[in-house]
């Protein structure tokens, strides 16, 4: 009895080792493994020779679960007859509950939670485990090439086609995850490595629209078309920009923008150095966005709203910052408050961008597509501006305005609450 217990329990792991090796390499990520076999060490050389065929390696896993399920069925089936057969005469049901007990043990034991595991941990479990499923691979190597003959065959001659060759070229999505996991595994203390953040950056490039990088409205700086060469001068003098935007009446009706070396031309005029400006709708993807000013040979437009109104502008070095992060020169004179009190407590210029805060302090704050910013998360929740000094949870987070005007919120202290869910 002892030996059918050892035999039913070593056939339990074979049948969950295999199960979840083939669900493993499924499911891990090709490009780490690339990179892991690449490393020139043991684990390497293994991997180089498990994945040289594909299709070979999931044979082999599948041979090994079978026989490690025939194993466990006779055994089971012989282990149990003692406590069935004083009970029950009928073969039919003898073997039926035979068949019901041994199939919900194998399903739990060596299928569903093997398989979530080593899907969970598929790059982890395929490096760890590629010894053992290495000399598996080698001692069914005879029967799985025999499968796979008759496997080729059968697919020549019947769907005229043949097994996939291996697939060397690695998907965007696969490279998402390979970043998302270096990533995550950074500590919290430690400073994200600028290459990794920029291949994230450069991926979610094309999902990011003009209105999130967008200069918002309320900080545009613009001229009134009557205003005169010398008012442009100073305002140039003051801001330090290359460009200033000119409107008629106001900013819904923008005409152009004046670029500061068209005044060595020493115009009389502001309309005889006024240049072209481009409009986008602020649901136009940056990457288009760029693509459409590099053709006109553009650096600035102006971001329309659904109803036509002047939402906000872009120009060329916001949609690389988008790429690179912020870049800063001796003229960028917006400060943002940033303070990290504690872990739970900050102090924020409600201006800051919620995906940046959720990046930067690890926190989880709620991100809709209607805003961008912590001042508009706040009232997209409340649905007005709040007052000075008050108060507002919104899931796990507490809002205390310190300053607002009449307009906008701007700034913040926030709490991280701990309430029990």
């Amino acid at each position: 009895m002892n030996f059918y217990i050892i035999v039913i329990l070593f056939s339990i792991a074979a049948s969950a080792f295999f199960s979840g090796m083939e669900i493993a390499f499924i499911s891990s990520n090709k490009l780490y493994i690339e990179l892991e076999k690449k490393g020139n060490g043991f684990v390497g050389i293994l991997l180089k020779k498990l994945t040289k065929n594909p299709s070979n390696f999931i044979t082999t896993m599948l041979i090994g679960n079978n026989i490690a399920l025939v194993v466990f069925g006779f055994y089971m089936a012989e282990f149990l007859m003692p406590f069935i057969a004083p009970y029950i005469a009928n073969d039919f049901f003898t073997f039926l509950i035979q068949t019901v007990i041994s199939t919900i043990i194998i399903l739990i034991t060596a299928e569903f939670l093997p398989k979530s595991i080593f899907r969970v941990y598929a790059n982890e479990t395929l490096k760890y485990f590629a010894l053992p499923a290495y000399l598996f691979y080698v001692l069914f190597y005879v029967i799985s090439q025999f499968i796979m003959l008759i496997s080729n065959f059968l697919l020549k001659v019947l769907f005229k086609t043949k097994l996939d060759d291996v697939q060397s070229v690695f998907s965007k999505v696969e490279l998402g995850h390979f970043i998302n996991e270096q990533l995550e595994s950074v500590n919290g203390a430690k400073k994200i490595d600028s290459e990794i953040q920029i291949f994230q950056n450069a991926l979610d490039f094309q999902s990011v629209k003009a209105r999130e990088a967008m200069i918002p409205r309320t900080e545009i700086i613009a001229v009134e078309a009557s205003e005169t060469i010398e008012a442009i001068k100073k305002v140039f003098i003051k801001t330090g920009l290359s460009k200033i935007l000119v409107y008629k009446n106001n900013l819904d009706e923008i005409i152009g923008y004046v670029h500061s070396f068209e005044l060595f031309k020493k115009p009389t005029k502001l309309r005889s150095i006024l240049l072209p400006v481009e409009f986008i709708p602020e649901t136009m993807m940056i990457n288009d966005t760029l693509n459409n000013l590099i053709k006109k040979r553009k650096s600035i437009a102006v971001v329309l709203d659904e109803y036509g109104g002047t939402s906000g502008i872009i120009t060329v070095e916001d949609i690389v910052e988008e790429l690179f992060g912020e870049i800063e020169d001796e003229h960028d004179s917006l400060v943002l408050l940033e303070n990290k009190i504690n872990d739970r407590e900050f102090e924020l210029s409600a201006r800051l961008e919620v995906d940046y805060l959720n990046e930067t302090y690890n926190l989880q704050l709620p991100e809709e597509e209607a805003y961008e910013t912590l001042g508009g998360l706040i009232v997209y929740h409340t649905e007005s501006i709040p007052h000075q000094n008050e108060v507002i949870e919104i899931d796990n987070y507490q809002f205390s305005i310190l300053k607002v005007s009449h307009t906008k919120i701007e700034k913040v202290y926030l709490k991280v609450l701990f309430k029990e869910k």
